[in-house]
């Protein structure tokens, strides 16, 4: 059977409950498999032998079982086994005397008891490696990991010469011996113990080769409740195996057509590169060039040559077989430089397809240019000069006032320097016949949707329109409300002035003197300002959809229904998203269907969420990138205080605080996680919406606290479902995460601060992704006018809300939120210009991590810094960090940050190769690989 990275692992292991269990941790096929990377390395483990061992420190001994007894527990259930071994001959090859130790295991089930006594027959040559603890004056091993040793090796003895010469030095281990590719010993037995007399299978045909096992250095995973590390560990050697990495011990059981044993496997060092190719000093193995054909390369020769890097198949072997903790760093750093190069190669093809596709140019003065058009050619007769006659009847057509400069002059307030510069770079790319595609990327209350507002305007004065896609019916509302009085005052020619007379268009707009003389057919109308929401009434939504299809100029305000089936806008000219890591790049591509002239529109993306720059120059690589650095005046800065959840008299003077506020006029946020205490699992809780939830979206897209209900652990994978952008979860040695209190939820909050004497007289209003557009909209507005001055709700008030007379927000389990959705969150109050407070409450150990956290939030207000020491912080453990992702993004080992300068070199080598082949027809493996990346990120990382 020939197996390959899309094998699905059902077709391969038999144990289908381990088979569900992977699948639970996003592992479906063997490329799963072989990309969910360990998040650690253990050290190699010392030899010593037994008079040498230290309590508490790992160490590894052969030695040989004098005795076994298996011991009924009389004041519990269950049994005690227990072995005593000798290691005299292992003690000689060290030069020390020989000793005893007693090997305990403890267990519930006796078939468990029953196949570890079968193992440890007195006369069986064993190696074990485990922590030595004293029991009773007797050095002990508790569950220690044993390998029994084949009879058939010369002795106890058998191949410990090597490791008497490296002795010295402690861990002879690895003094010149072969390094077998060997599977990990299970943790557990076969479900029913062999019966009497049946031929018994060994762990290894000789003590060397054992002990290199056990003390060569090993791979620990992001495990489960329903699967250990020692299990993934387990599964993966064995699809290596198959693939064509010989071992001479498989996972015995596991997987089907698992061979024979005494094939001699190759080292990670004699790999066989390519077919034919071999290392100096090796010789190419059989079964190395069946795994280099199984794993075929992506990186292009050249530039892994140039590197100095491994062969794919190689890295996939030293991470998680590794020889040595160098190796498995070196393979680490050769599967993130991939990733690098892919990820770049994927964003600069988008681009080249970008310039390849047609869109509508949007000149700013489209009226001006179809009267230069009429008269030029009259004009254009030669001259010495070529073009000077023409140049000269432009200059006598003044610069007339068009629609985006109007609204800028009709603002009642100076665009700032920076809004003024990205404002003219939108017009620029506007002009153009081919797409835009520009990232905007401002702080909290810089101005984005003024420049927004003017882009869209610059599309509509040209004849064509815009879509605004917010993520939220709250903020789609907000944005109508708001457009529609800045546009107000403005007007659009009809499309009939145009097609009249534009000579007359011309002197109309020079002034009211001349403006006599255009006929009634070229009356100014309103600019149209069209909403459509999913939860509008239906014959509103069908009136709504009407207008878009219509293909008449203007600006229609959408949700999640621009991108449904039957939203048609024959003209549209530009896309401008909100909060662009809502949204999927598929859901982004199915506007470009929505022209019906086969052009592409421009697209114009926006973020208030902080980037650094080195992860907005990865993720967003194929947009041009325009910062908005200033904030508008008048804005005051936003106190900001964390709080110790268990200080109630902090906590009451906060309380306190916020009434005096209430009572002044103002009003507040309460911000929670979840929903209701029962929210468990529950997708979509934080009133986010739910495209979000798909592939990988935002942490913040769910509601649910994750945890299991059996024993308030969660699973990596679970981790990344919880309901606030919780990226900080702490795992143990086994990859499982530490149980912490319960999540704080709306529900539960609502009714505690109700209670409390500060608030008595105050009317609450609650608010979450549950809840209605209907009823989120009425909230609103009983929120912002006063009625119920204090809100609960959850992260769906992060984007957007404009609430002027918010001025303090509480946000309870800080601890537990990503630093740039805290500063996310803290920008919805002090937008009126009053003085604001932000509290974060926090259950953070003194000391911890968490709590330095807080502290960067606690004395910044600058959201690159903050969004910096985001990226920093997470490290492990994140798809920006060292671990896996545990979700769909195709990259889990590039640090966008740590990494910049690897991303800048991908980049580079990236656009020299597709300069010369620009279809990557000579890299089959790549141009799958782009195409891959490209699918599995239909979410780019902005906040996560």
């Amino acid at each position: 059977m020939s197996i390959t990275m899309d094998t699905t692992l059902a077709s391969l292991v038999t144990n289908k409950r381990r088979v569900s269990a992977l699948k639970s941790l996003g592992i479906v096929t063997v490329g799963d498999a072989l990309t969910y990377y360990p998040f650690r390395v253990t050290e190699p483990v010392p030899l010593r032998a037994i008079r040498e061992a230290a309590p508490g420190q790992q160490m590894a001994f052969a030695a040989v079982i004098r005795d076994m007894r298996v011991v009924p527990m009389n004041a519990r259930r269950g049994y005690r086994l227990e072995a005593t071994v000798d290691d005299a001959d292992f003690a000689r090859s060290r030069h020390v005397p020989g000793s005893t130790a007693r090997l305990t295991f403890f267990s519930y089930r006796k078939s468990y008891v029953d196949w570890v006594s079968m193992r440890l027959r007195a006369g069986t040559s064993v190696v074990v490696s485990g922590m030595p603890s004293e029991y009773m004056g007797q050095l002990q091993f508790t569950h220690p990991e044993i390998l029994t040793v084949s009879p058939g090796s010369a002795g106890t003895g058998a191949g410990l010469e090597g490791y008497a010469r490296g002795a010295a030095s402690g861990n002879g281990a690895f003094a010149g011996s072969t390094d077998p590719y060997a599977s990990a010993q299970s943790a557990y037995p076969p479900a029913a113990a062999a019966p009497s007399g049946a031929a018994l299978k060994y762990d290894a045909d000789t003590v060397q080769e054992a002990l290199t096992r056990v003390c060569r250095p090993r791979p620990v995973y992001h495990a489960s409740s329903r699967i250990s590390s020692e299990h993934i560990h387990e599964t993966i050697l064995g699809l290596l195996w198959m693939m064509g990495a010989r071992t001479s011990s498989t996972p015995d059981g596991q997987l089907t057509g698992a061979g024979s044993a005494d094939i001699v496997a190759p080292t990670t060092d004699t790999i066989a590169v390519q077919n034919g190719e071999e290392k100096s000093g090796t010789t190419a193995e059989s079964g190395a060039e069946a795994l280099s054909q199984s794993i075929p390369d992506v990186l292009p020769e050249s530039v892994r040559k140039a590197k100095n890097l491994m062969h794919r198949a190689e890295a996939f072997l030293a991470i998680h077989d590794p020889a040595s903790t160098a190796r498995f760093k070196e393979a680490i750093e050769t599967l993130r430089y991939e990733e690098a190069f892919v990820s770049q190669t994927s964003l600069l093809k988008a681009r080249q397809h970008a310039h390849k596709s047609s869109a509508h140019p949007c000149p700013l003065n489209e009226a001006l240019e179809t009267a230069r058009a009429s008269v030029g050619e009259a004009a254009a007769e030669p001259s010495a000069q070529p073009g000077a006659s023409e140049r000269g009847a432009a200059t006598n057509l003044p610069d007339l006032p068009n629609l985006r400069d109007r609204f800028i002059a009709s603002l009642p307030f100076t665009l700032t320097a920076g809004q003024s510069q990205v404002v003219d770079d939108i017009a620029a790319d506007l002009e153009r016949d081919w797409p835009m595609q520009r990232l905007l990327q401002g702080e909290v209350g810089s101005g984005k949707t003024v420049v927004a507002l003017a882009a869209m305007l610059q599309a509509v004065g040209a004849g064509y329109q815009a879509v605004l896609v917010a993520p939220t019916q709250v903020l789609a509302e907000q944005h109508y409300e708001t457009i529609s009085k800045m546009v107000s005052g403005l007007a659009l020619a009809q499309p009939g002035a145009k097609e009249t007379d534009a000579a007359a268009d011309v002197e109309g707009a020079m002034g009211a003197s001349s403006a006599s003389t255009v006929s009634s057919s070229k009356v100014s109308a309103e600019i149209p300002v069209t909403l459509l929401t999913g939860g509008m009434k239906l014959a509103a939504r069908r009136k709504a959809l009407a207008a878009a299809a219509s293909g008449e100029p203007g600006i229609i305000v959408a949700t999640h229904a621009a991108f449904s089936k039957t939203f048609q806008a024959p003209h549209l000219a530009l896309v401008v998203i909100d909060e662009q890591h809502r949204f999927g790049v598929e859901q982004r591509e199915s506007l470009n269907a929505k022209t019906d002239d086969g052009t592409t529109p421009h697209l114009l993306v926006m973020t208030a969420t902080p980037i650094p720059r080195t992860a907005a120059m990865t993720w967003f690589g194929d947009l041009d990138i325009s910062w908005l650095t200033e904030l508008p005046g008048g804005r005051k800065p936003i106190r900001t205080v964390v709080v110790n959840e268990a200080d109630a008299a902090t906590m009451g003077r906060m309380f306190a605080h916020i009434r005096a506020r209430v009572d002044a006029g103002e009003r507040a946020y309460i911000v929670c996680p979840r929903i209701d205490a029962d929210d468990e699992g529950n997708e979509g809780g934080s009133g986010v919406s739910s495209a979000a939830g798909s592939a990988r979206g935002r942490a913040a897209a769910s509601g649910s606290s994750a945890r299991t209900a059996a024993d308030g652990r969660a699973t990596r994978a679970a981790a990344d479902a919880i309901g606030i952008d919780d990226p900080y979860e702490t795992f143990d040695e086994n990859g499982e995460t530490v149980a912490r209190p319960p999540l704080h939820a709306v529900a539960e909050i609502a009714d505690r601060l109700q209670k409390l004497p500060q608030f008595q007289g105050i009317r609450f209003a609650t608010l979450t992704g549950r809840d209605k557009d209907d009823v989120k909209t009425q909230v609103m507005a009983d929120f912002a006018g006063g009625e119920t001055p204090i809100l609960v709700s959850t992260t769906v008030i992060e984007v957007g809300v404009d609430v002027k007379r918010a001025s303090c927000i509480v946000i309870f389990d800080a601890d537990r939120y990503g630093l740039s959705q805290l500063h996310q969150l803290r920008g919805r109050v002090g937008r009126g210009g009053t003085n604001s407070w932000a509290f974060l409450i926090s259950r953070a150990e003194p000391g911890s991590p968490a709590e330095q956290r807080l502290e960067v939030i606690h004395h910044s207000l600058d959201g690159a810094e903050i969004a910096q020491a985001d990226l920093e912080f997470r490290g492990a453990g994140d798809v920006l960090g060292d671990a896996q992702s545990g979700g769909k993004s195709s990259l889990k080992l590039l640090r966008v940050v740590k990494d910049a300068d690897m991303i800048a070199d991908a980049r580079t080598r990236a656009e020299q190769l597709l300069a010369a082949d620009p279809e990557l027809a000579g890299e089959v493996q790549l141009a799958g690989a782009v195409l891959d990346f490209t699918r599995g990120n239909e979410t780019f990382l902005t906040s996560s």
